[in-house]
């Protein structure tokens, strides 16, 4: 950006910082690493929240690891958070000085797709950064490279839950035997965390699921030969139902795409 049209765009924020600055009070501190290429494997296709390759999963590297305060056990797998650099000259991105702000800092939205593990062999401040109970995100070094610069180790930001803005429907991936049926949702817009799942086969009723592990979900009963239908709730309450998603002959690790959330 040169120079003119930065300074342009500082002085356009700097009158409507007024209006706008009452949504820093949405913001919290934390800190934020970014895996380096040559790691990015274990965040890109493995991954603490099941999703496998997230690219297929929608998500891309616009994707971060968290702390344990923030991961809440898998439940905050799925939610997007938008970043920001603050507070740090040196490495953020390029940010108007407004007094008391931190307008103009440039942000970037992110899934939580994995587990930032805590190593309480180290401090806190010097390599314990995913310890308990600091708030950390660990994110892709696509998405840390449009709010701070590389050459950074660590830089102080600050963050704030969104709504996910998704394209197509929730995806249901399915997995298991004739005892053991798992699914796993992905794609999901809106609160973007799912709390609770069901499923309905043409032969039963509403099946209540349990959560394995990120955002897995299963139950101990025999779906096979018969259409399958869902139901999920996400963390605001809103709960979406789409009937008849996967037909009768649906087989394992097969996928699936239903009906989205909407505001």
């Amino acid at each position: 950006m040169g120079v003119l049209h930065f300074t342009l765009l500082c002085f356009i924020l700097l009158h409507s910082w007024k209006i706008a600055a009452y949504n820093d009070e949405d913001w919290k501190k934390a800190t934020a690493t970014f895996t380096k290429d040559t790691d990015e494997g274990s965040l890109v296709t493995e991954g603490a929240c099941g999703y496998g390759d997230i690219h297929k999963a929608s998500y891309g590297k616009h994707s971060a690891g968290l702390s344990s305060i923030l991961f809440n056990r898998g439940s905050a797998c799925g939610a997007c958070y938008e970043i920001r650099c603050v507070d740090h000259i040196l490495w953020c991105g390029e940010l108007c000085l407004i007094p008391n702000s931190v307008m103009g800092s440039p942000s970037i939205v992110v899934t939580a797709t994995d587990f930032c593990a805590p190593n309480y062999g180290l401090s806190v401040d010097y390599g314990g950064w995913c310890n308990f109970p600091r708030e950390h995100f660990e994110m892709s070094h696509a998405a840390f490279a449009q709010i701070a610069k590389s050459k950074a180790d660590i830089v102080p930001v600050q963050y704030r839950r969104v709504k996910c803005q998704r394209s197509g429907g929730l995806k249901y991936t399915m997995s298991g035997n004739s005892h053991f049926y798992q699914v796993l949702v992905t794609n999901v817009g809106l609160d973007g965390e799912v709390v609770a799942m069901k499923v309905k086969g043409s032969r039963t009723g509403w099946i209540p699921m349990a959560r394995n592990w990120g955002q897995n979900w299963h139950c101990n009963v025999n779906l096979q030969r018969q259409p399958l239908s869902f139901e999920v709730t996400v963390s605001s309450g809103k709960t979406l139902t789409s009937y008849n998603v996967a037909p009768a002959n649906w087989q394992f690790l097969q996928t699936f795409e239903g009906k989205q959330f909407s505001e």
